[in-house]
């Protein structure tokens, strides 16, 4: 109930006047049922407008650090995300991969729609980067349909490392729905993993004609921030 009442009486009214989002084949979202929206991720606000212009709900894997900030602009974005069912992962690898992985089936399971992004990170430079394979494992254990989404002008709205938003258009591209059942009971095999999510970054650039680049955009990060400090 929460998550309606942001989103058609306060703060989707106010988006919606500001940056005038579009969204282009909608229709290829189910109505109902369980699936994975996986999206490119330019801007930390990919999580406000994607949810926007979907009608059904849906459900990020969001990292923890969003659920921890200080301040009045800690408490806002912990509001935001706790009241629309966005729930906290540690994305530090290892066990907390698998515990990621558990908390997405249990999304799933619920027949919800789960909001991923493959490139684990948001993009340092508005291109798209590798996918982590998590996804794959994660669609074919549950057997859902995949579809793939690209946010468009985001990065424009709110880049990385930028502190206030500022008014810009943006758009949601949807693409028509993966289906990887042919790979059931395979979810083991890191060469199918590899494949899938591939197939599935391939869809999002095909949307969102991005530059891609064959490497983990967190590795481009982690190499800026050392050229920085």
């Amino acid at each position: 109930m929460t998550y309606l009442i942001i989103k058609n009486f306060i703060l989707g009214p106010i988006l919606n006047i500001l940056f005038r989002p579009w969204i282009r084949g909608g229709e290829n979202i189910p109505k109902r049922g369980a699936a994975i929206l996986a999206s490119n991720h330019l801007s930390f606000v990919d999580s406000i407008f994607l949810p926007l212009k979907v009608r059904r709900p849906v459900t990020f894997l969001a990292k923890s650090d969003y659920f921890t900030g200080k301040g009045l602009k800690g408490a806002l974005v912990r509001w935001f995300f706790k009241s629309t069912g966005q729930l906290p992962i540690d994305r530090s690898g290892g066990k907390a991969s698998e515990d990621s992985l558990n908390t997405g089936l249990g999304v799933l399971e619920r027949k919800l729609l789960l909001g991923i992004y493959p490139e684990g990170t948001r993009s340092p430079d508005s291109k798209l980067y590798r996918g982590r394979t998590g996804i794959a494992r994660m669609v074919l254990e549950a057997r859902v349909p995949v579809v793939p989404v690209a946010m468009i002008d985001t990065d424009k709205v709110q880049p990385l490392g930028s502190k206030y938003p500022k008014i810009h258009r943006v758009g949601v591209r949807v693409g028509e729905q993966l289906d990887f059942s042919r790979f059931a009971g395979m979810e083991g095999e890191r060469v199918v993993l590899r494949a899938v999510t591939d197939q599935i970054v391939y869809q999002i650039k095909q949307l969102s004609n991005q530059e891609y680049k064959d490497v983990y955009a967190s590795t481009i990060r982690n190499r800026m921030a050392r050229q920085q400090g």
